[in-house]
């Protein structure tokens, strides 16, 4: 016997929110009991029907009606007489200026596709790269033809957005020393971290320093924490400020032999070893709803350190706690100790 799926029924809105004519602002007494600001809208829950409202993100009106109805779960938001629902979890909105990761996705005539954890994928045009050398001209076909010996399918790089595009897709450019291909390090990629308020509260978070150096046990490591959820860890490798005694135009060909290398140099134990490590302990901060930044993960590196060492001193074996464990273990002797 056959079984018929009825679509589910709108759910009747508690509380039609109330007219006024006036031009006063309304406050959040107004919005129903069922769509307060300290509960969750739902999928298909009816927020209101009262045709004085304007739907916004999050929203949307049936056809030849004025209920506005939720799209997503999240909080719901009042700007005047507009109404948006705010998701818990979303995926990542580029702005102008943000430092993310990405992976190359596809090679075009004169641009790249990059996956930046968006909505729609990112693209890097080809005028908006350094050329080997420190060479500034205008690109060629020569240049098109060899676009692949830059950025190839699979490839990370660490970009800023420079653009956004009306349908809200955007345009990336490496045109610094300290963007272009990454290499000798590890991906980790944070699931629900780019946006919506549940990744606000716990995830990559907008700071002064998005790139830094990490001192561990077996020396300096990178970090670059991409705002869309996208982190690499890589072994420390000298900039172009750290490099001394070297000419301004031997520094930028030095620098350049090794920019668009996809050839990953060798990389002692201990360093993959600590690597590793804080790739596991940024996940426990996610895991455990806090923000991802340089201060954190260097006071949660410190403790699981101490941690470690002291359960070795007291011969202790390893419990296999896992990730979430150690860093709330950490967490709350941080909190202790004011």
């Amino acid at each position: 016997m056959p079984v018929s799926i009825l679509p589910p029924s709108a759910p009747i809105a508690a509380q039609h929110l109330k007219r006024e004519d006036s031009d006063e602002e309304m406050s959040d007494d107004d919005l129903p009991t069922s769509t307060s600001k300290s509960s969750i809208v739902t999928p298909g829950e009816t927020i209101t029907s009262d045709p004085q409202w304007m739907r916004g993100h999050g929203t949307y009106v049936p056809a030849d009606t004025s209920t506005i109805i939720s799209t997503v779960a999240g909080h719901l938001h009042k700007t005047n007489k507009l109404l948006s629902v705010q998701p818990l979890r979303a995926r990542y909105n580029p702005e102008i200026g943000d430092l993310v990761v990405g992976r190359i996705v596809s090679v075009q005539t004169k641009k790249w596709t990059v996956d930046i954890a968006a909505p729609m994928l990112a693209s890097l045009p080809l005028s908006a790269i350094n050329l080997p050398g420190g060479i500034l001209r205008r690109r060629t076909a020569v240049d098109e033809l060899n676009i692949r010996t830059f950025f190839s399918e699979g490839d990370l790089l660490v970009a800023e957005v420079q653009s956004l595009h009306q349908d809200n897709t955007a345009s990336l450019h490496t045109r610094s020393l300290k963007y272009g291909k990454l290499r000798n390090g590890l991906f980790t990629s944070l699931s629900g971290a780019g946006g919506g308020i549940l990744s606000r509260r716990g995830g990559v978070v907008r700071s002064k320093r998005q790139t830094f150096t990490l001192n561990t046990a077996a020396g300096e490591i990178d970090v670059i924490l991409g705002v869309n959820g996208y982190i690499f860890i890589s072994a420390h490798s000298k900039t172009a400020q750290e490099q001394k005694d070297v000419s301004i135009t031997r520094l930028e060909e030095s620098v350049s032999e090794t920019l668009y290398s996809s050839q990953n140099d060798e990389i002692q134990p201990g360093v993959l070893r600590e690597i590793t490590r804080v790739s596991t302990l940024i996940k426990g901060l996610v895991a455990c709803g806090s923000r991802v930044d340089e201060d954190m993960i260097a006071r949660v590196y410190e403790g699981a350190v101490e941690l470690e060492a002291e359960e070795r001193s007291l011969g202790g074996v390893e419990r296999g706690v896992g990730a979430k464990g150690v860093v709330e273990t950490v967490l709350a002797r941080l909190e202790m100790g004011g």
